[in-house]
């Protein structure tokens, strides 16, 4: 089912109808069965004469319900005590609700044809991709930023369309402002880079939490608290978030890690369903992996 915006244009006039001690309550009860609508977004406005008006709060309306429906329409009204219709009698309206009195065949052509431009736009939008790079070091040209071209390089060959968010500056809520900002453009995916580490400065996960208390952020690795520059935090973590209709995922600084995030990331993307939980688990559990690998390498070389 796709919902169309009324745009404004709410007004269903009904023309040559003639009312003696009607209910009018009736008449809006028969409009909103007959198209389809809220009862209770449906309201009669005015009556003037043969000529009465009724306003559609309903802001999205499923349009193939409506479609052809004015002799329905009238029919059911006219049914009611103490309403008759002259025989020109006809409902009359703008925009989406003039569909009413449209040829069925016809309109459902157009309908199909909307719904297949609504579908297009849809998988377009759900392709929609930003990258975000976290860190003070970045930000005043001190460190490259060669996270944010591999994970364009990697999303595009995978038929995602992928736009540079510039860099973040290590403030919870500069970065949640900014990521809210994106949401609401309409990205589907919004990555971010570094900034999930276990010093006073990462502020990444503190901005997915402000954001989605409930967000998914797993550990990758621990260490203990209050020794060197682990004073107030001794976790690294990713995080999985969700904000308005976008799916916020938060990577680590280094690039073979982002590589390996971003590996898991798309596979849980084509999965059905995947939950933000699921989602970040799945990344998780191979940053862990590399990381023991790291720590084994390390040990053995040590040793040696």
């Amino acid at each position: 089912m796709v919902e169309y915006d009324m745009l404004g244009k709410t007004e269903l006039s009904i023309h040559g109808i003639i009312l003696q001690d009607a209910d009018l309550g009736g008449i809006a009860d028969v409009v909103a069965q007959v198209l389809g609508l809220n009862r209770n977004d449906v309201l009669v406005t005015d009556v003037r004469g043969e000529h009465l008006v009724l306003d559609i709060l309903q802001k999205g309306v499923d349009a193939s319900k409506f479609v052809g429906r004015e002799k329905d329409l009238l029919t059911g009204v006219a049914a009611l005590p103490g309403v008759s219709l002259q025989p020109d009698a006809r409902t009359e309206s703008r925009g989406l609700l003039s569909w009413i009195s449209a040829d069925p065949a016809v309109a459902g052509e157009e309908l199909a044809a909307a719904a297949g431009m609504a579908g297009d736009l849809q998988a377009r939008l759900g392709r929609l991709v930003t990258v975000f790079a976290t860190g003070t070091e970045i930000n005043n040209g001190q460190v490259k930023d060669t996270n944010s071209p591999v994970i364009r390089d990697r999303l595009e060959s995978n038929g995602y369309s992928v736009s540079f968010g510039g860099t973040l500056r290590d403030d919870e809520h500069f970065i949640a402002g900014r990521i809210r900002e994106r949401a609401e453009e309409g990205f589907a995916l919004i990555i971010t880079t570094g900034g999930v580490g276990a010093e006073i400065k990462d502020k990444t996960i503190e901005a997915l939490l402000l954001l989605d208390p409930e967000a998914a952020t797993p550990t990758i690795v621990t260490y203990e608290l209050g020794v060197g520059r682990h004073v107030h935090k001794n976790a690294v973590r990713i995080g999985v978030a969700k904000v308005f209709d976008a799916t916020v995922v938060a990577l680590p600084g280094p690039t073979d890690e982002v590589v390996l995030g971003l590996g898991a990331l798309l596979k849980g993307l084509t999965e059905a369903d995947t939950g933000k939980t699921a989602l970040a688990e799945r990344i998780a559990s191979v940053l862990r992996a590399r990381l023991q690998e790291k720590v084994q390498v390390g040990h053995h070389a040590h040793h040696h």
